[in-house]
Formats: C-alpha cells, sequence, structure tokens
C-alpha cells in the first residue's frame, strides 16, 4: 500500500486511502506478549516509587541544609 502510487480526488478518497494504510500497518506490527507487558510495567512502577524516595531524601536533605544555613547566618 505505502510502495503504491494512488491518486485520489478529494477528502474522503485520502481518507480512505490513510485507513487503509494504517490497517496495513497495523498487520506488521509485531506486539509485545502479556508477559512482557507485565514486566515492563512491575519495572516502570518499581523504578518510579525508587526515584519518588530518591527526590523525597534529597528533598529533605536540602531543605535542613538551607535551614542550618539561613539559622546559621542569623547568628551572625
Amino acid at each position: 500500500m505505502a510502495n503504491e502510487l494512488t491518486i485520489s480526488k478529494g477528502w474522503a478518497g485520502r481518507l480512505r486511502n490513510y485507513i487503509s494504510d494504517v490497517r496495513a500497518e497495523m498487520k506488521r506490527v509485531t506486539w509485545p506478549s502479556k508477559q512482557e507487558v507485565y514486566g515492563t510495567t512491575v519495572m516502570v512502577i518499581i523504578t518510579t516509587f525508587l526515584f519518588g524516595f530518591y527526590f523525597m531524601i534529597c528533598d529533605e536533605v536540602f531543605s535542613r541544609l538551607i535551614s542550618f544555613i539561613l539559622k546559621w547566618g542569623k547568628s551572625f
């Protein structure tokens, strides 16, 4: 479909060609198995929680550091 030269007139013909090309491409797609989808989903969830925990720790450390510096600066 994509290699053929098709001439269509009007938006209806172009839409028909587009839908036909999309269907042809979707038949060529290699879809992942349920096990692959499950594995990558679990990995994304775990990674998200790890990054969230990491940023929470960084936020706490920097908050305490800035508070310490500001309190230390008031003593002068």
